[in-house]
């Protein structure tokens, strides 16, 4: 994926320095494109608005890199957006000319240009896998961070300019199903409910779980092994009570999963059922293993990765049923061929690095030519204050019950002091956002590769790191710009206080950000840069008085300030799945 030279400021101070680079050395191959990959906001306020590493030029100047900085000053030219250039040891600092910039910035904001850059040139198309939920199971918090983390990078690169499709891939057959059926056709009592039922299977799974644990030991042992597998057979063959009952159920998971969805306003390109690839996957591994690729031994068949340091990787079972990774040869076959996508993108979480190492091995043995367009976007799990969640063991919070609590919560401690001004459309609407936005930004704000421990409490903060916290600088600013003219020309000279320059300089990072995102799928760096922006607007409101400004003008050129941080913090939010909600 190759990125353009979206931010014009770094594109003129770039272009500056490859002018002035060529003046030293005619022959250099530093060209406004590699000045520009080099520019950075410096360390600590003072040195200025944009830096320059001079390093990459050492060896080709035979200089060291602080001479080098005092020679590019030297040679540079005159530039409307520079005020003047300094070195700080082996960096060339630029300081920004605040009437130029301010307007360059703050305009792309409020006309929305900013926003509709393609930042990236030559992208492959991409499929996203992501929320790959069981049938028979209840979705519960956990789900949530693939769910959010997948959304988030479907719109971030969409946003970017790549042409993305989403996916998901339930797991609707399996011993997990069979446990769940197993329990309701043998030992359940209860009727099923009228509402929410996929949740209730959930419990049922659960049930069974635990019954077929305690019996391990006992006669019973391996006739309810046989039992399973019965159930197994006849969900593989597509008939038998045991598949009607399978057919019944499955729906009732799937209204469970529409239900979350909708919840999310998550909507996917493509559905891809673990059923769907059954048979096709069997058929396609029984291929290879006539071409000699596979060996078969007692009855089951695989392929011995032990020169890869991968062990040796099942594919069918002795009584010739497949595995998740005979699946998943067939998945990744039919989205290349179906889709046309140039690259393949799982969301799924760090304990199958070593089952997506082998699938990918497997296929490049297999000839299979997009084998290294295949990537295992890797995360850790989501735990409880109290440790981790099973729903084997039942100690999980699911997420319609989820829903609920955060819903009642926001409306009895945040929007109770509203109840004689608000219907009660606009505060359950306005307690939904609320809510969702707590669960988005929570499960995003971590870097994919640390763990997330769900405290709700500390989710709805409004003074902390929290989703509500930065809708609640959206409202704040909304409200505030009702009460003020914010038409006319606008004076941008006039903004030259640090913590509005502070702002200013924040928001004109916007679209590098989503560079730094993309690049290592890394959705925590939007989340960083909007609550860094919201601390910054927060910084400056307190001291720069917007309604009691010094002057009409200055009034002017500072709601003109906050409708773009506004505008900034509402497109954020959009790229996490979040609405910002206009009043809160």
């Amino acid at each position: 994926m190759e990125f353009s030279q979206h931010n014009k400021i770094y594109k003129s101070i770039a272009d500056l320095i490859a002018q002035a680079v060529r003046q030293l050395s005619p022959e250099s191959s530093m060209d406004s494109i590699a000045a520009y990959k080099l520019l950075s906001r410096p360390p600590k306020k003072g040195m200025g608005d944009v830096a320059f590493a001079c390093f990459p030029l050492a060896k080709e100047l035979k200089s060291a890199p602080p001479q080098i900085a005092n020679k590019l000053l030297e040679s540079l030219e005159e530039n409307s957006l520079v005020e003047k250039a300094q070195v700080f040891g082996p960096y060339l600092n630029f300081f920004l000319n605040s009437d130029e910039s301010n307007k360059l910035i703050l305009e792309g904001i409020i006309t929305g240009e900013t926003f509709k850059q393609n930042l990236v040139s030559n992208s492959p198309k991409t499929i996203i896998e992501y929320s790959q939920p069981n049938t028979h199971k209840e979705m519960h918090v956990g789900h949530m961070r693939n769910l959010c983390l997948g959304d988030s990078l479907i719109k971030l690169h969409r946003y970017a300019g790549v042409e993305t499709l989403s996916t998901t891939f339930p797991g609707d057959v399996g011993t997990h199903v069979a446990k769940c059926l197993w329990y309701y056709k043998k030992h359940n009592k209860e009727t099923p409910p009228s509402t929410r039922k996929g949740a209730w299977l959930g419990s049922l799974y659960t049930k069974g779980s635990t019954l077929l644990e305690d019996q391990k030991g006992t006669p019973e042992e391996d006739t309810n092994r046989k039992e399973l597998t019965q159930i197994l057979q006849q969900l593989h063959s597509g008939s038998g009570e045991y598949y009607d009952l399978w057919s019944e159920t499955r729906e009732w998971s799937i209204e469970l999963m529409q239900e979350v969805y909708t919840w999310a306003n998550v909507e996917f390109d493509s559905w891809y059922w673990e059923s769907d690839v059954d048979a096709s996957s069997v058929s396609l591994v029984e291929e290879y293993l006539e071409k000699g690729l596979f060996i078969k031994d007692d009855g089951a068949v695989g392929i011995d990765l032990s020169d890869d340091k991968l062990g040796f990787c099942l594919l069918l079972k002795s009584d010739g049923t497949g595995l998740y990774a005979t699946k998943d040869l067939e998945l990744a076959r039919r989205k290349f061929i179906d889709q046309k996508v140039e690259k393949s993108i799982y969301v799924v979480d760090n304990r199958q690095s070593r089952h997506f190492k082998q699938v990918f091995k497997t296929l490049e043995k297999m000839g299979f030519e997009h084998a290294k367009d295949c990537f295992h976007l890797q995360y850790e799990m989501v735990e409880l204050t109290d440790g981790a969640m099973s729903s084997r063991k039942g100690n999980v919070v699911a997420i319609q019950a989820l829903i609920d609590q955060m819903n009642d919560k926001i409306k009895n401690d945040y929007l109770s002091k509203y109840k004689d001004t608000w219907t009660q459309n606009e505060t359950d609407h306005t307690a939904n956002i609320v809510a969702a936005g707590a669960i988005k930004y929570g499960m995003t704000r971590v870097d994919s590769n640390k763990k997330i421990v769900f405290d709700m409490s500390e989710w709805l903060k409004l003074d902390g790191e929290s989703g509500p916290y930065i809708q609640y600088v959206h409202a704040r600013i909304n409200s505030l710009l009702a009460k003020l003219d914010i038409s006319g020309e606008c004076d941008y000279s006039l903004l030259t206080h640090a913590n509005e320059k502070e702002v200013i300089l924040q928001l004109a990072n916007f679209n590098t950000t989503i560079e730094s995102a993309l690049k290592g799928y890394k959705s925590h760096a939007l989340c960083g840069y909007l609550y860094d922006l919201a601390k910054a607007f927060n910084s400056f409101y307190a001291e720069c008085s917007v309604q009691n400004a010094e002057s009409e003008e200055l009034k002017a050129a500072r709601a003109t300030l906050c409708n773009a941080v506004m505008i900034t913090i509402k497109e954020g939010l959009a790229l996490l799945g979040i609405e910002a909600p206009a009043k809160m």
